[in-house]
C-alpha cells in the first residue's frame, strides 16, 4: 500500500475511539486529514470537535463538524493526531505542521491521546524529524544559540521566502543533529527557556494507543 492508503487504513480506524455523543479533539496534517474525513460518517452522532489548528477547523466546517473553542467545553474523553516520530514508550515529535503549541493544549485536555501513523513515523530514537519549536520572534537568535550549545542546528522555517507565522503569531524553528534519549527532560528544559512557546517533544502528553499502519494492516500499540 501506498503512504496515502496506510494513512486513510489508520485514519478509519481510529473511529472505533470516538464515542458518540462526546466531542473530539482533532489534531493537525495529512493522516489527520484522513481522520476528519473519516469522521464525517459520524457527524450526526457527535456534538462536534475541538480543533488544533486553522486549517483542521476549516476541513471539518466545510464537512459540516461544528467546532467548538476549547475554553468553552471541559475534559474531552480522546484526542487523535498523527506524529512525526513516536518512539517505543509513546514519546512523540510533532509540529511539522507548525500547530504544535494548539496541539499540545487540546491534547492535554483529553483523557487519551490516540496517535495515527504509518509505520515509518516508528523510531527506536527520538530527533531524526527536525525538532519543531515555537518562539517568540524576538527570543530566536538567542534560542538558536542555546541549541548550538546543545549540538543542535536551528533555522526559522520559511514560507514563501519569509519566516512562517504560526496560528499563533509566532516562529517555528526546525532543530537537527539531536538525539533525544529521555523525552521527558527534554521537554521539560526546553519548555523552560524564555521565548520558548512549545517544544515539538510530546512527553507529557505522550501517546496512550498507536495505530500504526503497517503492510500487514494496521497495528495497535499501547502504552
Amino acid at each position: 500500500m501506498t503512504q496515502d492508503e496506510l494513512k486513510a487504513l489508520v485514519g478509519q480506524a481510529a473511529l472505533q475511539y470516538v464515542t458518540p455523543g462526546d466531542i473530539v479533539g482533532v489534531g493537525t496534517g495529512s493522516t489527520v486529514n484522513k481522520f476528519i474525513d473519516a469522521l464525517a460518517s459520524m457527524k450526526d452522532q457527535i456534538p462536534g470537535a475541538v480543533s488544533s489548528s486553522e486549517a483542521s477547523t476549516a476541513r471539518l466546517k466545510a464537512l459540516g463538524i461544528p467546532v467548538f473553542e476549547a475554553n468553552a467545553v471541559g475534559e474531552l474523553s480522546v484526542y487523535i493526531d498523527g506524529a512525526d516520530e513516536i518512539d517505543a514508550q509513546g514519546h512523540m515529535v510533532k509540529g511539522g505542521g507548525a500547530a504544535l503549541t494548539r496541539e499540545k493544549i487540546v491534547a492535554a485536555q483529553s483523557r487519551r491521546f490516540v496517535c495515527i501513523a504509518d509505520e515509518s513515523k516508528l523510531v527506536k530514537l527520538l530527533g531524526r524529524f527536525p525538532l519543531p519549536v515555537e518562539v517568540v520572534p524576538m527570543a530566536t537568535a538567542r534560542v538558536v544559540r542555546q541549541f548550538a550549545d546543545m549540538g543542535g542546528t536551528a533555522q526559522v522555517r520559511l514560507k514563501d521566502g519569509a519566516p512562517l507565522i504560526t496560528d499563533n503569531g509566532q516562529y517555528i524553528l526546525d532543530v537537527t543533529g539531536l538525539e533525544i534519549a529521555d523525552p521527558l527532560a527534554f521537554e521539560r528544559e526546553i519548555n523552560q527557556w524564555p521565548g520558548v512557546v512549545t517544544v515539538g517533544v510530546f512527553a507529557l502528553q505522550k501517546a496512550s494507543v498507536c495505530l500504526l499502519g503497517t503492510s500487514d494492516g494496521v497495528k495497535k500499540l499501547t502504552f
